[in-house]
């Protein structure tokens, strides 16, 4: 099989995923395609020679419908000869573009692949396009559907982590995400969004809240106790789990993943693509898998994806330097690390999505950007990156830098 590199990677800062967020004036494809001239002009593509263009989009509909990449493109000024494919596996969406991608070109059958993943939050909702296992009882009842919150309430409760436990983290998670920033960590691969007018609209994560604390925290209330105890899915999790008696509810808004607008973009290739175009790789993609998991659960799929890879690829927890785990809610990260036993010292060393958002397609593929820098910036090999997904799956990629 052709070996697979990495040969650069952007994204846009996230902006708030509401109204008055500064991303809203921007529609899906708009980011998508700034993604794209960003890093064309980058690595001075010839755009004739990108075999395809894959974006992952969680709610492909309204204006991020009708496959948003190849819309993207034709905005962008890129070649008619590109083409463009949307796919969503949930909150991995944008990993899974770049496993994708990586697949096809493993395969042979490509050279060059754009791969990455867009959302605009604050003008298409979560959830917008619907679905059987949101809505149909033959779909969700042995699914065990529940909201994600409640699922990750069910996993803080029978792994015994504490609302001061997923606080704690939340409050981390801060605190790396603004020293990253201040530190310029994120300024080789963030670019700012710009308006027609070539005005600055965001430079940098607006999400953040750097002064959060312990004290402003534990003053925010559960909230996913009303769904769990009202809405009777609390019922649904113990049917599943019966061991747990009753579910503790811990998490809230300032310790799950914030809603956000976002877009990112990876340039992956085999070694003569990269050669053709004179371009120099970063890392190589070792290898990747995809796994179902508990419905219930839902959000444990990485412990499960984690132990397919290695068990696929030989290698062992201690193979791995820097580990990047979508903070969907503290309890999947801290569930994590305790079913490896791996230290937080080498675990979203920069913060992650509960300090500077989740756009739901696009994430995936700006956390496996985010370790490579740090990769490279700490002069480490290889990193593990991994999101929990609805409905109860998890997706993982291993890289290593070369």
């Amino acid at each position: 099989m052709t070996e697979v590199y990495i040969y650069d990677h952007v994204r846009t800062p996230r902006g708030r995923g509401k109204k008055d967020g500064s991303l809203h004036e921007v529609p899906s494809v708009r980011l998508a395609a700034k993604t794209l001239e960003a890093i064309r002009d980058r690595n001075g593509l010839d755009t004739s020679t990108v075999d395809d263009i894959i974006m992952g989009c969680v709610d492909p509909v309204m204006d991020a419908g009708a496959v948003i990449p190849k819309a993207a493109a034709f905005e962008a000024g890129y070649s008619t000869k590109a083409p463009g494919m949307q796919i969503s596996r949930f909150c991995a969406s944008g990993l899974d573009a770049v496993n994708f991608a990586a697949g096809k070109i493993a395969a042979g059958s490509d050279e060059i692949v754009i791969a990455g993943g867009v959302e605009s939050m604050s003008r298409v909702g979560m959830g917008m396009s619907g679905g059987a296992w949101y809505m149909d009882p033959s779909v969700n009842f042995p699914g065990y559907f529940m909201p994600q919150g409640v699922s990750a309430d069910l996993i803080a409760t029978k792994y015994g982590f504490s609302r001061d436990d997923v606080d704690a983290y939340a409050v981390e998670s801060q605190k790396r995400a603004a020293n990253a920033w201040d530190k310029g960590y994120f300024s080789k691969s963030v670019f700012p969004v710009k308006d027609q007018n070539g005005l600055v609209i965001l430079d940098r994560d607006e999400h953040m809240r750097p002064g959060t604390d312990m004290q402003a925290l534990a003053a925010l209330n559960p909230s996913f106790q009303m769904p769990g105890e009202m809405g009777g899915f609390e019922a649904v999790g113990i049917q599943a789990h019966p061991e747990v008696e009753r579910i503790t509810y811990v998490h809230h808004a300032g310790n799950s993943s914030g809603i956000v607008d976002g877009a990112a973009a990876v340039l992956v290739g085999s070694k003569a693509g990269g050669e053709s175009m004179g371009l120099k790789p970063r890392a190589r993609i070792k290898a990747f898998a995809n796994i179902g998991s508990d419905p219930a659960l839902m959000l444990t799929g990485p412990v499960d994806v984690t132990e397919k890879l290695l068990k696929k690829t030989g290698m062992s927890i201690s193979d791995i330097d820097l580990f990047e785990l979508n903070e969907a809610f503290a309890a999947v990260v801290l569930r994590y690390c305790q079913a490896f036993d791996i230290s937080h010292d080498i675990m979203n060393v920069n913060g992650g999505a509960i300090a500077m958002g989740h756009p739901l397609g696009a994430t995936g593929a700006m956390i496996l950007g985010t370790v490579l820098d740090e990769l490279e910036r700490r002069d480490l090999n290889t990193a593990l990156v991994t999101l929990c997904i609805g409905a109860g799956m998890g997706t993982a990629t291993v890289i290593e830098r070369v």
